[in-house]
């Protein structure tokens, strides 16, 4: 094999091996397609009503893969982003996007949802689904449509060959807050490197709360997906002790967020045992947010 190249399985058969070196007896791919991952999101999407979000099959969705054969994980397919299906992003707000994506418009409840799932989504996709992490070019800021290239069955029409760039260059438009929440992501990860680690360690998945918390490479992920309801002084299990802080959060103003989650505020664990962890903190969980924390 050439040490310059990556080499990725499309699989969905679960074959044994296919990510472990041909001196093992593996096939000898480098990373697999987590294609269950993007499916399970349009599931939940196209069929369920918030409230019935079955937090442990998520969990198990996105860690359901052998040990030390690596991932890719991805929230949106090419079947949502250039086929033919929703995007996630019109999924959760669709004709809205029309009407009630600028930061000018009156306040849109759909749009406030859609914005904050979207978020979450892929976040937790990225730091719990795999190794590497894929994105389908406008996924980043939740572009609206699906792309199409000119083929037989829509007679050779250019119409949909195309993505709208423009939106996420517009300052007035909350596409740039999804866009912004991507980089920020990104870039978290760059510093705190999460996905060349072992993978997370699930403390918490609350099924009435709607909560998940995990950890990874000494890093605190909380999500809350409830839909209305916020946590006070919520209790979380944690291994490494110390202190902690906020060092991304979804419910940020730039991200279009309401500034919820106060990220100078230290958080202090106690050494008593809390969720099969040798500590815990409590924290405050305003519904539908996401946050990382991380040791100081």
């Amino acid at each position: 094999m050439d040490p310059n190249v990556i080499t990725i399985a499309e699989d969905v058969s679960g074959m044994p091996t296919l990510c472990r070196p041909t001196e093992e007896g593996g096939v000898g791919f480098d990373y697999r397609l987590g294609m269950a991952i993007p499916d399970k999101w349009i599931q939940l999407l196209k069929t369920k009503s918030d409230e019935d979000w079955n937090i442990g099959n998520i969990v198990h969705t996105l860690t359901n893969r052998r040990w030390k054969e690596n991932t890719v994980a991805y929230a949106e397919s090419h079947d949502q982003a250039l086929v033919g299906d929703k995007t996630i992003a019109f999924w959760l707000m669709d004709k809205e996007m029309y009407t009630h994506m600028s930061t000018l418009s009156d306040p849109s409840l759909i749009i406030d949802r859609g914005i904050a799932l979207h978020k979450m989504i892929r976040l937790i996709t990225h730091g719990l689904g795999g190794e590497a992490y894929l994105n389908f070019m406008g996924n980043e800021f939740g572009h609206p449509e699906w792309l199409d290239f000119p083929h037989i069955d829509n007679n050779e029409s250019y119409h949909y060959a195309r993505r709208q760039w423009h939106l996420v260059d517009d300052q007035i438009l909350k596409y740039r807050f999804l866009n912004e929440f991507d980089r920020a992501m990104h870039h978290t990860e760059e510093k705190y490197h999460w996905l060349d680690c072992l993978p997370a360690y699930v403390s918490w998945k609350h099924e009435d709360d709607k909560v998940i918390a995990f950890e990874r490479n000494n890093l605190l992920f909380l999500f809350n997906f409830h839909s209305t309801k916020s946590f006070t002084d919520y209790r979380i299990g944690v291994e490494l002790a110390g202190k902690y802080r906020v060092v991304l959060s979804s419910d940020d103003a730039e991200f279009g967020g309401f500034n919820r989650i106060d990220k100078n505020v230290e958080h202090h664990t106690f050494p008593e045992g809390w969720a099969g962890r040798r500590n815990y903190m409590q924290l405050y969980l305003p519904c539908r947010t996401a946050c990382i924390l991380a040791p100081q």
